[in-house]
């Protein structure tokens, strides 16, 4: 249909200085912003591992600011992997 947003999931792994610097917040108020569900949350080896569920359009833009350089902290690098929606998702939380 015309007009009709498919759902996506974006996972997206950041790598850099993310953890203990305000990048989880700033990540979930990004995707509160443009109407995003998911999580972000810190992995052992230093990385922030960022679930959204949304628009397409919507995921990519969140990606885009991942990738800005005006995040908190530095990042250095994003991994992306699109897939399809797995739904049962209600807020944007970090972990």
């Amino acid at each position: 249909m015309a007009g009709v947003e498919r759902t996506v999931r974006l996972t997206a792994w950041v790598r850099g200085r993310v953890q203990g610097v305000g990048f989880r917040w700033w990540t979930r108020a990004r995707a509160l912003e443009l109407g995003l569900v998911g999580s972000a949350s810190n992995l052992r080896d230093g990385r922030v591992e960022v679930n959204a569920e949304g628009t397409e359009d919507a995921c990519r833009s969140l990606l885009a600011a991942l990738r800005s350089g005006r995040t908190p902290g530095r990042v250095e690098s994003v991994v992306e992997r699109w897939s399809g929606p797995r739904g049962g998702l209600t807020g944007f939380v970090e972990r």
